[in-house]
């Protein structure tokens, strides 16, 4: 009865928040079932894919809910006990809970124990954080790059004014996208066009519908050498290491081998990693819990 609840709750912050576009509904599971929730883009999905695998090796059972929303759904879904573990990236979930707080410490040490310390009386606990790391990142065709003599951010904002961007719906809110871009690097766009899909920004970006487009560092479309990755040289991007968020009453249940399954993925996922599971989606048309199988395949 409790998680019908919920998930009325959930479905009511949906309403309220117009956040992302049809995000899923939770499906309703047994008690006891460790529900694992992804944000809605592919890399997310494969990851909520391995740390689930952990957890099941570790006899644990899982649900794993992909594409419930952006992080403004996803995150309240987890304080409300509407999902129980959610990979993030410590500096964007820094920021998310206290604003600002995404850019204290350059140390990733240091900001997962500070989002731990955030998080702690939510009912939420942080586990380990792991190597591997993804950052926003903003990309243009290596032709226009070339035409302009551009290769960082600094350097995009004298040719912006003439330029259409192409992000996510929330892209036009997150200090770490837009808002951060004029703020840090003065760059003002003559359009902006919301994506629905960071496949669609990409192809919008190869048939000219858009000149500046947001991917992930990490992003598996970025092996085409006719797509550049421009440098952050005024370190707009916060430190962005990958990391499970698990609500603290499950995490007390499971007891220690939930954690431990957890912390054993973040000691071994490397940025590297992240690249080949993205590419595995992307390009290799592998689902994200294929990928998942694959990565851990080769441990």
């Amino acid at each position: 009865m409790r998680r019908r609840v919920l998930t009325a709750v959930l479905l009511l912050t949906l309403a309220v928040c117009g956040c992302g576009s049809s995000p899923a509904d939770p499906a309703p599971v047994a008690e006891g079932v460790v529900r694992v929730a992804s944000y809605d883009f592919p890399e997310n999905q494969t990851l909520a894919e391995v740390y689930a695998e952990a957890l099941r090796r570790a006899g644990l059972e899982v649900s794993v809910q992909h594409g419930i929303g952006t992080r403004e759904v996803v995150l309240p879904a987890l304080e409300q006990g509407v999902v129980d573990v959610v990979v993030d990236y410590l500096g964007t979930a820094s920021d998310f809970f206290e604003p600002g707080a995404g850019s204290v410490h350059s140390d990733p040490a240091l900001l997962q124990e500070s989002l731990a310390r955030t998080l702690a009386p939510r009912g939420m606990t942080v586990t380990a954080a792991a190597a591997a790391e993804d950052q926003n990142g903003f990309v243009v065709l290596t032709e226009l790059a070339e035409q302009h003599g551009m290769t960082t951010l600094s350097q995009l904002a004298a040719v912006a004014p003439g330029l259409v961007f192409g992000g996510p719906p929330e892209c036009v809110e997150r200090r770490f996208c837009l808002p951060g871009l004029r703020e840090v690097y003065g760059v003002e766009f003559a359009a902006v066009h919301t994506m629905p899909s960071r496949a669609a920004t990409v192809e919008a970006l190869l048939t000219g519908e858009v000149d500046v487009g947001m991917l992930e560092t990490t992003d598996g479309h970025l092996i085409d050498a006719s797509l550049l990755l421009l440098r952050d040289d005024r370190s707009l991007q916060p430190r962005e290491n990958v990391v499970p968020i698990v609500r603290t009453a499950v995490a007390e249940e499971a007891g220690a081998r939930l954690r431990s399954a957890l912390d054993g993925v973040s000691a071994q996922l490397t940025t590297i990693d992240l690249i080949r599971l993205n590419r595995a989606v992307a390009i290799d048309d592998r689902t994200p819990r294929e990928a998942a199988a694959q990565w851990w395949d080769g441990r």
